[in-house]
């Protein structure tokens, strides 16, 4: 067995010869220097980073209207990229899908892809790109764990898979801002905030009370479904990512690993596992 050096390899033992097989291969891919640019098209903004190996070069972010322009700019500054990857939770850019694949060798995940886990969602064809990849970047970051992805961006997302690697399914709920657009938008008075910290759990004001119930109202969530998660599976390991995660790290309580460019990290692993089970 070729684990890594000086890696926890206890996990493992109870894993299949053949997975075992399998990842270690992946592994050894991590240390492979070509360059690879991941590109997740997401509800509200483009995010891209390029990776060599298994280190994050640069992050970017952008708006769709800018996406080939800025694409165009990556592949400029990082003329060693020669793999991109792909994942999408709506209709693919048409166009940022041919440059890219004039431009490198381009892997789209897709639900045919090849994920590390067992799909045990009741519609699998509905399930979300963006949380297959998530749960993908989870099970191959800590094998041999239960894991909960807590992704808080327009929506959050909790998504779970079990130490034998299925997925089980998990909750969306709405955002930050859209619990902020919702009470302006379906309400005569209610002015249109931006998250905002809140100083108290009592508001003295209707802004300050509007802060305090969609930020403490989404904390409590959050510990609410940690709590529920922790009862019933020991050694949980728990990912917040997305684009509120350093927002909402700082007031959480449980021991969770904030880390927003999961989803980005999660693509550079799903890339290299795909590569070694094609």
């Amino acid at each position: 067995m070729n684990l890594f050096a000086g890696a926890n390899i206890e996990p493992f033992l109870n894993y299949p010869k053949q997975k075992i097989k399998k990842i270690n291969h992946y592994l050894c891919c991590l240390n492979q220097r070509e360059m690879l640019l991941a590109v997740d098209i997401g509800n509200t903004k483009i995010k891209a980073a390029v990776f060599e190996g298994a280190a994050l070069l640069e992050r970017f972010s952008f708006d769709k209207e800018t996406a080939q322009k800025n694409i165009e700019e990556i592949f400029y500054k990082y003329k060693k990229i020669s793999q991109s990857i792909l994942s999408s939770v709506g209709q693919n850019n048409l166009e940022l899908l041919n440059q890219l694949e004039q431009k490198s060798n381009l892997v789209t995940i897709s639900h045919e892809s090849v994920f590390p886990f067992d799909n045990k969602y009741g519609t699998p064809a509905t399930l979300g790109i963006d949380r297959m990849v998530l749960s993908a970047g989870a099970v191959l970051q800590y094998p041999g764990k239960n894991r909960l992805v807590i992704d808080a961006g327009t929506c959050v997302t909790y998504d779970f898979t079990d130490a034998g690697d299925s997925y089980l399914g998990g909750a969306i709920s709405p955002g930050l801002q859209l619990r902020y657009n919702a009470m302006h938008n379906f309400t005569a008075k209610l002015p249109l905030l931006y998250p905002e910290m809140p100083s108290c759990y009592i508001g003295t004001s209707t802004s300050t009370s509007m802060h305090s119930g969609v930020v403490n109202g989404m904390l409590h969530e959050i510990e609410g479904f940690v709590e529920q998660y922790c009862k019933e599976y020991q050694e949980l390991t728990i990912i917040l990512t997305g684009g509120d995660a350093e927002f909402l790290a700082k007031r959480l309580k449980n021991t969770i690993f904030a880390n927003s460019n999961f989803l980005l990290e999660s693509l550079n692993l799903l890339y290299l596992y795909t590569i070694t089970n094609d």
